[in-house]
C-alpha cells in the first residue's frame, strides 16, 4: 500500500494480512490507535475481556486451536504483567501466540515514566521472541517475522511492545504477504536408521504429544500403531494427540498414572518419544525415563533442533514436524507386536470408574458425562487435583479435544473455553474448575455471556486447595494450614452472571442435572459440591494420614 497510514492502521492492516480474524483484549489508553483502525476493520472480531490473564489464556488456547498465532492486546505496566502468565502457559505448551503490549512514548523510556517496563527484557526469558517496534515503517517486517517465530520448530509466544507516540505516526510502509508454517521433512537416511531400531525393538512403547499434532498426523501415527501393534502414550494434558478409541492408545503420563503404564515405559527397551520435550510432569520429575536412559534406546522427534539432546541424550535425533514425520512413519514395516492389546486392556480398565462410597463421586459423573456428551467435545482445564478425574476417565477423540496447561496454570479453564467456544461454536465446549482455579479467572463469565458463547462451565468446590491440601497432608499429615477455602454459592454467581446454573450435591443428581444443563444455550454452570476426603481418584485424606 503507497498511501500514509498511521502505526496503529499499519499494524491492524498486517494483521488482516497474516489471517488474523479475532483479537483479545482489555482496553487501554497506550494503543488507542489500534482501537481506532479496528473500529474499522470488520474482518476482525474483537473479544473483550475483564482481566488480563484471561486476555492471555484465550489467546494461548486459541493459537492452540488454529496452530496459527492467537493474538492478544494488552497496556503496558499492569496489562503486561496480567498477561504474563498466559506467555508462559503457550511457552510450556508450545503454542503460537503474539502478545502486543502499548507502551510508553519513546520520547520518555528509560525514566521510569507511568506504567513503565523494559519488556523485551521481562518477556525475553518466557518468550521464544520480544521486541519492540520503533519504527512505524517496520511493523509489516516485524509483524511478519512474529508469525514465523511464533509458528516455527518449536511453537511459541512472541512479544512485541508499542511506543504509543509511534502507533500514532503517518509513514509508507510496504505490506508484507501471509506467512506459512515451515515444512519440515524427515531425512531419508535418519527413517532408515529408525526402521532398523525399530526391527530390533522387543518391547518399544511411543510417548507422543507436544505441538503441530493435527487430524493428519494423528491419523497417519495410529494407522502406523494399530499396524505394528506399537503401545502409545500420552505425554501429560496432550492425551488428544491420537484418539483414545484406537486400540494403539494405552493411556497418559503425569500425576496419577496407571501403575501398570509406568511399569511398562520403565520396562521398555526402546521409547519412540513423537513430540513432547519429556517434561518434569510427564516423565515424573525426570526419574521414569532418565536423562541417560541405561538399557533404553531414546528415538527423539522434535520440531526444533534445539530441543533434542538438550536435557535428554538421544540415541536418534529427527528434527520433523508432527505432520511429516507421522507421513513418513508410514513407509516403514516393522515385526508386528502383541503389546498393544495387553496394554489397551490395563487402559480400560484403568479408565473405568469403580465405585466409591461418597456422596458425589466424580467417577460416575465423567462416566455420565462420557454417555451423554459428543466424542469431540473440548474439553477445557485448568491445575488442580479435580482435573485428575477427567485425565483419567474421559477420552478424548483426537486433536483440539483437550486444552489444558502443562504448566499447570491455575485459572486457565473457563477463558480457554470462551476462546474455545468462539472459534468452534459448533461443538460443545466444556470448562472444568475447581473452586480455587475457578475464582481466579472466573469473572471471564461476563465475557462468555456478552459474547453469545456456548459452553458448559463445571465447578468442583471442595472447600480446599486440594492439590497443595494433598501434598500437605502426605508430608505434615493432619496440621492443615493455608489450605482451606470460604467459598460463595457458584449457582448464584453464575445466574449472577446471565448463566443458567443449578448446584449438584450427590451422584445421582448428576446425569439429570448434566441433561436438564445440555438442554440449555448459553453459558451454563453446574456446582459440584464434593468432599475434600476424596482426594483424588485414587486415594482419600485418610489414607495419606495413614
Amino acid at each position: 500500500m503507497t498511501k500514509l497510514r498511521t502505526g496503529g492502521r499499519i499494524l491492524v492492516d498486517q494483521l488482516v494480512a497474516q489471517g488474523c480474524d479475532r483479537i483479545f483484549t482489555v482496553p487501554g489508553e497506550s494503543f488507542l490507535a489500534v482501537l481506532d483502525a479496528l473500529h474499522d476493520t470488520p474482518e476482525i472480531d474483537l473479544v473483550v475481556c475483564r482481566q488480563e490473564g484471561g486476555v492471555g489464556f484465550m489467546a494461548c488456547a486459541d493459537g492452540a486451536l488454529t496452530g496459527r498465532p492467537g493474538v492478544a492486546f494488552v497496556t503496558r505496566g499492569p496489562g503486561a504483567t496480567n498477561a504474563s502468565i498466559g506467555v508462559h502457559v503457550a511457552m510450556q505448551d508450545s503454542q503460537p501466540m503474539l502478545l502486543f503490549i502499548g507502551d510508553v512514548d519513546r520520547g520518555t523510556k528509560d525514566r521510569e515514566a507511568f506504567q513503565e517496563i523494559d519488556f523485551p527484557a521481562m518477556f525475553g526469558p518466557i518468550a521464544k521472541w520480544a521486541a519492540k517496534i520503533d519504527d512505524a515503517a517496520r511493523i509489516p517486517e516485524y509483524v511478519a517475522r512474529a508469525w514465523n517465530v511464533a509458528m516455527s520448530g518449536r511453537p511459541g509466544p512472541v512479544v512485541l511492545a508499542l511506543p504509543e507516540d509511534m502507533l500514532l505516526d503517518e509513514v509508507m510502509a510496504v505490506d508484507r504477504p501471509k506467512v506459512g508454517r515451515a515444512v519440515q521433512a524427515c531425512d531419508p537416511i535418519v527413517m532408515g536408521a529408525l526402521a532398523g531400531v525399530l526391527g530390533e525393538a522387543v518391547r518399544p512403547v511411543a510417548i507422543i504429544g507436544g505441538a503441530g499434532w493435527d487430524a493428519d498426523a494423528a491419523r497417519d501415527f495410529q494407522l502406523f500403531a494399530e499396524r505394528s501393534g506399537l503401545p502409545v502414550v500420552a505425554a501429560f494434558r496432550r492425551q488428544d494427540a491420537i484418539p483414545n478409541a484406537s486400540p494403539a492408545y494405552a493411556g497418559n503420563l503425569g500425576y496419577g498414572p496407571n501403575p501398570k503404564l509406568v511399569e511398562r515405559v520403565k520396562d521398555a527397551d526402546l521409547l519412540l518419544v513423537v513430540g513432547p520435550r519429556l517434561g518434569e510432569a510427564t516423565t515424573d520429575g525426570y526419574t521414569l525415563v532418565t536423562t541417560e536412559h541405561p538399557g533404553q534406546i531414546l528415538v527423539h522427534v522434535h520440531p526444533d533442533p534445539n530441543e533434542v539432546n538438550s536435557a535428554y541424550r538421544a540415541d536418534l535425533a529427527i528434527c520433523a514436524g508432527m505432520r511429516e514425520f507421522a507421513g513418513a512413519l508410514l513407509s516403514i514395516d516393522m515385526p508386528p507386536l502383541d503389546a498393544a492389546a495387553a496394554a489397551r486392556a490395563d487402559y480400560e480398565a484403568w479408565t473405568t470408574p469403580a465405585p466409591r462410597d461418597l456422596k458425589l463421586d466424580l467417577g460416575p459423573c465423567v462416566a455420565a458425562m462420557r454417555e451423554a456428551l459428543p466424542a469431540d467435545t473440548i474439553l477445557c482445564n485448568g491445575a488442580g487435583n479435580y482435573s485428575g478425574w477427567w485425565h483419567r476417565y474421559w477420552r478424548y477423540a483426537g486433536p483440539g479435544c483437550q486444552l489444558a496447561p502443562t504448566a499447570g496454570a491455575m485459572g486457565y479453564g473457563v477463558p480457554a473455553a470462551t476462546a474455545a467456544a468462539l472459534r468452534h461454536p459448533d461443538r460443545t465446549v466444556v470448562a472444568l474448575a475447581g473452586d480455587g482455579c475457578f475464582l481466579m479467572n472466573g469473572q471471564e463469565l461476563a465475557t462468555a455471556v456478552g459474547h453469545g458463547a456456548n459452553m458448559l462451565v463445571v465447578v468442583v468446590d471442595n472447600g480446599g486447595y486440594g492439590t497443595i491440601r494433598m501434598h500437605q497432608e502426605r508430608e505434615y499429615p493432619g496440621r492443615i494450614s493455608g489450605t482451606e477455602l470460604r467459598n460463595p454459592d457458584f449457582a448464584a454467581l453464575g445466574r449472577a452472571y446471565g448463566c443458567w446454573a443449578e448446584t449438584v450435591e450427590t451422584t445421582e443428581a448428576f446425569a439429570p442435572a448434566l441433561a436438564r444443563a445440555m438442554a440449555e444455550t448459553g453459558v451454563r454452570l453446574l456446582h459440584l459440591k464434593t468432599d475434600i476426603e476424596a482426594i483424588t481418584p485414587g486415594t482419600t485424606i485418610s489414607a495419606l494420614r495413614q
